[in-house]
């Protein structure tokens, strides 16, 4: 059947079959990189642009990360907790404008890890080593470290509230 074509027609399907291999190779991969996962770190923001017209914003799992629209059509994701969780934008109609998945992950700045026995305890050595409170270690390191900040905190907030009286 190819037989019956002249060769300058056989050419122009190929150069069809080319350009459209192209285009897919292109949707394709745009396509792709919008359903690339959001890695967040545990404690820590990422900004995400957003299309027009988002209405509601559903998280599938708020213990593993927590988002929050801004004006502009960004939106604030941050990290909770470990693990992989999705993030769906809707509009008013409901239709679903994105849906990606969050996956939070361990922060990657100078963490130590210590271990006593069964008992964990973190530090960020960022240049001295300092106590950092992270999922997964022991209670009493954990309450101890969060009791001395919300300390801090609470001291902080009475001496900017006590130079506003004055």
């Amino acid at each position: 059947m190819l037989a019956s074509f002249p060769r300058s027609a056989l050419r122009i399907i190929d150069i069809a079959r080319a350009a459209a291999f192209g285009l897919a190779v292109i949707l394709s991969s745009s396509h792709a990189s919008a359903l690339e996962a959001i890695a967040v770190a545990v404690d820590q923001a990422k900004l995400i642009k957003l299309p027009e017209k988002v209405a509601t914003i559903v998280v599938g799992n708020p213990l593993i990360a927590d988002v929050s629209l801004q004006p502009g059509g960004m939106m604030v994701v941050t990290g909770k907790g470990y693990g992989s969780t999705n993030v769906m934008v809707l509009d008013r109609r409901g239709d679903v404008l994105v849906d990606r998945t969050i996956q939070v992950e361990a922060p990657n700045d100078k963490l130590v890890t210590v271990y006593r026995g069964v008992e964990r305890e973190s530090y960020s050595c960022t240049p001295t080593c300092q106590r950092r409170v992270m999922l997964g270690d022991s209670p009493t390191y954990f309450n101890a470290t969060i009791g001395q900040s919300g300390s801090l905190a609470n001291q902080a907030a009475g001496l900017a509230a006590a130079e506003k009286r004055e």
